[in-house]
């Protein structure tokens, strides 16, 4: 299936509502864990029964909730009915595939957005769909796989900073969604480094692996560009929001990340230049190499035309020609003959013309 675009014929003329997982299952098991603070008391849970939400449902505290796993529509229904959401809620959580996007409902608002990785051993870029549910006294992150990409939050709270301790769960929101634009910076970063080294190899041997790379580079960056520009879009429409459930102090954040997504937007821009660039500079000095040999076999043929010519007409009729009888004269041409053309081979493919 394609990277781009990925559209299921089922979903087709289904109802908005419909409870229907839109993705790929990326776990088995739907994990729970509950991070539960205040300014001076902190409790962490891993859920298993969900009659045990209602307990965190305190105005007193902070809750975040994060659930790993998308798969079990029975268990995102029943956190709906909890927390008593409407349906539409949980259908846009279960649609992975969508833009990221902002959508206010009367006791919530739900953020989408996508998170970006680089796998180590492969060093493709994975995409991940991550929904916010936002209210005054909780926040619940939907992750289609568990990771460890918000440990450096879990870590802030465990350690009692300040900041997030005493924030709300609008500035925990902010918290989740610098990092996943802190990571769009970071996989930009790196793949601009490969770009950028590519520089090197083009001019000093634009071979077709050379080629293939710069291909290659530009699939990741339209790839990159095409989740990085709609949560841009969506950001930006973030902290325009009017919203109970985001204090006045939080937008001051939420311009932050602005600042942030427009640089990530603006280095991936900048390094699909460079990539276009890379690729004139690719052809230019191809075509200035195809120059160089073609200069040289038109003064190689000019040289010996004439002498083809002068051969051609007179051949080697001429009563004194001392390796006419000779007994090996026969094999040595043919020796001649081999010995030039395999040094010919040899000179065109030590001048990288073959």
């Amino acid at each position: 299936m394609t990277r781009f675009i990925k559209k299921s014929k089922l979903d087709i003329g289904a109802a908005p509502d419909d409870l229907i997982f839109r993705g790929q299952r990326k776990q088995e098991e739907v994990l729970i864990r509950v991070i539960d603070f205040d300014a001076n008391n902190l409790r962490e849970d891993a859920v298993e029964a969900l009659h045990k939400i209602k307990a965190f449902q305190n105005e007193k505290t902070v809750t975040w909730m994060n659930i790993d796993g998308l798969h079990n529509t029975l268990i995102l229904e029943e956190i709906a009915s909890v927390f008593d959401f409407d349906r539409l809620v949980i259908a846009e959580v279960l649609n992975t595939e969508a833009r990221p996007r902002i959508i206010e409902f009367d006791n919530c608002t739900l953020i989408t957005i996508k998170m970006l990785q680089q796998e180590n051993d492969t060093g493709m870029i994975k995409v991940e769909n991550l929904s916010l549910i936002l209210t005054k006294e909780v926040l619940i992150s939907f992750q289609e796989r568990k990771g460890d990409v918000f440990e450096p939050v879990r870590e802030r709270i465990r350690k009692q900073k300040k900041r997030i301790r005493n924030g709300g769960t609008d500035y925990l929101t902010f918290a989740l969604l610098d990092i996943v634009i802190d990571n769009y910076l970071y996989v930009v970063s790196i793949l601009g480094e490969k770009i950028e080294n590519l520089e090197e190899n083009l001019l000093s041997d634009p071979d077709q692996q050379v080629i293939n790379e710069i291909n290659k580079y530009k699939r990741e960056l339209n790839f990159l560009r095409k989740n990085i520009k709609p949560a841009r879009e969506m950001i930006f429409a973030l902290a325009k929001l009017e919203t109970d459930f985001i204090a006045e102090s939080t937008y001051l954040h939420f311009k932050e990340l602005q600042d942030n997504i427009s640089q990530a937007s603006d280095v991936s821009d900048s390094y699909r230049e460079i990539l276009s660039d890379q690729l004139n500079i690719y052809h230019t000095t191809l075509s200035s190499k195809l120059n160089d040999v073609m200069k040289f076999l038109t003064v190689f043929s000019v040289v010996f035309i004439p002498l083809t010519f002068i051969a051609g007409i007179y051949g080697t009729n001429f009563d004194n020609v001392p390796e006419l009888h000779y007994k090996y004269s026969y094999h040595i041409m043919w020796g001649v003959m081999i010995v030039v053309a395999i040094a010919m081979l040899l000179y065109f493919k030590n001048k990288k013309w073959l």
